[in-house]
């Protein structure tokens, strides 16, 4: 395999640090401050060919592949991870859509999410199922031509701000094979929002409740068959994992800059702190560290791009590159001392950011429990 940096994604990476750095950057600790979430951002990416780069160019995306992609995102992540987390999750519904949807359902969805004028959200957790999904309890009784919700929904990225939500609602008996996946618009009548979490991290991407009261939606916004919801979500998952790695490259590799550049300038005992090996170690490995990360995550996408099965791998990526960014922008915030800890340097705020992504899609014990079942179902 080949993960030598193309020509397209040498552009992508340019374009995106450029919107990040020059419109970003300068708003983006106030608006962490003040839980501010600009949609604004969301469509000039989308005006850019950023938010659709994996989708077909016939539903105006750019035709390109998840080794392109997660280049976005890790630049995204370099100014705030809460920007490509809302991005990678808008792309949910394109990738579930893609695959499951019915043709009016691509038709109607899939190009405004690709082109930024839309914001897509998924909603699989609840209060009581989280790692165990496949326990969820909001139920779709068919009525007629219509399915009729009841529950709540938590841990819902962008909930509030979302055009299209994905939800998964149980449809049959207990278990994954009686879960049903579900469009649900902006607006529907019993769709109420409840609670937006309170979070360490990631504050301009708001983590909501959403309540279901009776919320009728005509059976044609099932997507996929009847029970077959379950399958979905985890199809989404898989490719979602990719995302949340690449994010963590963003926020580790910026911290790794940051540490560096702090310890060439920073003096003590009458030389640059770089110059003493205990933080020149630490350095070393924060750099191995993330380059092996980088390796997993560029495997696993291009995996994925060639159509060969790579859920192993994208839980190899996301376990070992969020692990990793947790440990690097750790060790950042040590090398950088008192000033680490203060919210002049963004190095806090990534140590912060960093914790989340070893939780959302799929946490990282249960990326432990699929890679050892993987490997054990192997034959020998």
């Amino acid at each position: 395999m080949d993960y030598s940096e193309t020509e397209t994604q040498g552009q992508l990476r340019d374009l995106t640090r450029k919107f990040a750095t020059k419109e970003m950057l300068p708003l983006i600790e106030q608006d962490e401050m003040d839980e501010k979430f600009r949609p604004e951002w969301i469509r000039a990416l989308g005006e850019l060919g950023l938010t659709g780069v994996p989708v077909a160019e016939e539903f105006g995306g750019a035709g390109l592949g998840y080794q392109d992609y997660i280049v976005v995102l890790e630049e995204l992540a370099r100014v705030s991870a809460g920007y490509a987390i809302s991005v990678a999750v808008t792309g949910l519904p394109q990738v579930i859509l893609s695959r499951f949807g019915a043709p009016e359902q691509k038709e109607k969805w899939i190009r405004p999410l690709a082109e930024g004028r839309a914001i897509g959200a998924f909603s699989l957790s609840e209060a009581g199922s989280g790692s165990d999904a496949g326990s969820l309890r909001t139920t779709a009784q068919r009525d007629g031509d219509f399915y009729v919700l009841q529950g709540t929904k938590h841990w819902v990225t962008q909930g509030d701000s979302a055009d299209v939500i994905l939800v998964m609602a149980r449809t049959g008996g207990p278990g994954p094979s009686g879960i049903s996946t579900f469009l649900m618009e902006k607006g529907t009548p019993g769709l109420s929002l409840g609670k937006r979490e309170k979070k360490m991290g990631c504050q301009v991407s708001h983590t909501m409740e959403l309540v279901l009261e009776q919320v009728r939606l005509p059976a044609k916004n099932r997507v996929g068959a009847e029970g077959e919801g379950f399958k979905v979500a985890m199809t989404a998952l898989d490719s979602g994992r990719i995302t949340i790695a690449a994010a963590a490259l963003g926020i580790a590799g910026a911290s790794l800059e940051i540490a560096v550049r702090h310890a060439k300038h920073r003096e003590q005992f009458g030389k640059p702190i770089g110059e003493f090996q205990g933080v020149s170690f630490m350095l070393a490995d924060m750099a191995v560290q993330w380059e092996a990360a980088r390796l997993l995550v560029y495997q696993a996408a291009q995996l994925r791009d060639r159509g060969w099965s790579f859920t192993q791998e994208a839980a190899m990526a996301k376990l070992f590159a969020t692990d990793m960014a947790m440990k690097v922008t750790t060790d950042a915030v040590q090398i950088l001392g008192g000033s680490g800890y203060t919210q002049d340097f963004p190095v806090e705020r990534y140590m912060r950011e960093a914790k989340v992504l070893q939780i959302v899609e799929g946490t990282n014990q249960i990326q432990r429990l699929i890679i050892g079942k993987n490997l054990l179902e192997q034959k020998s």
